[in-house]
């Protein structure tokens, strides 16, 4: 869903369009999930960004989340002493700087660069949902090489790596016991 932003007051005033899957809180922060690994909610009552982990905290979380501050961080929107773990586990939180002019306003800036930032993004996390789902895909649909029909394989009375008696415990160090 498009929105409108309008930067600045009176005649000074600029209008952009911007396309994100984003949300209004009851609060006033807006939450914005268009990216693939991280979840940003833009504070303005506050002043900050904070970043979270969509599902699960790994390694490309932790440097989505460097990347977006430092990309904001070298537009001079963030506070780069600011830049500290959140309260929840795998977030992150930076301090907006604060404008020289009053009829600029800090939070709108923001909204606009981290469109920039996912849309420069946004081919690397695509990219890395297809190669998920073409991996998926290969263990569900597999190739007629990749596979056996049921019945292919004769069977015997002993076959595969577990022989039956055979115990496999810490404690018994791979005895063979006759039953």
């Amino acid at each position: 869903m498009p929105i409108k932003v309008k930067i600045g007051k009176g005649a000074d005033s600029a209008s952009v369009r911007l396309e994100m899957d984003i949300r209004k809180g009851v609060s006033g922060d807006l939450m914005i999930f268009d990216h693939g690994d991280i979840d940003i909610v833009l504070s303005p009552a506050q002043n900050k960004v904070i970043v979270f982990p969509k599902e699960v905290m790994n390694d490309l979380v932790y440097g989505a989340q460097n990347r977006l501050f430092s990309f904001l961080q070298k537009r001079g929107l963030v506070l780069p002493e600011s830049v500290q773990a959140g309260a929840f586990f795998g977030s992150f939180e930076a301090q907006l700087q604060t404008p020289f002019n009053e009829s600029i306003n800090s939070a709108k800036l923001s909204l606009i660069n981290i469109n920039d930032f996912i849309n420069e993004e946004r081919p690397y996390f695509e990219s890395t949902e297809a190669i998920i789902s073409m991996a998926d895909e290969m263990e569900l649909q597999p190739e007629k090489t990749d596979s056996t029909e049921l019945g292919e394989v004769p069977q015997r009375s002993e076959q595969g790596s577990i022989r039956p008696g055979f115990v496999r415990d810490p404690y018994s160090l791979n005895y063979m016991y006759t039953i």
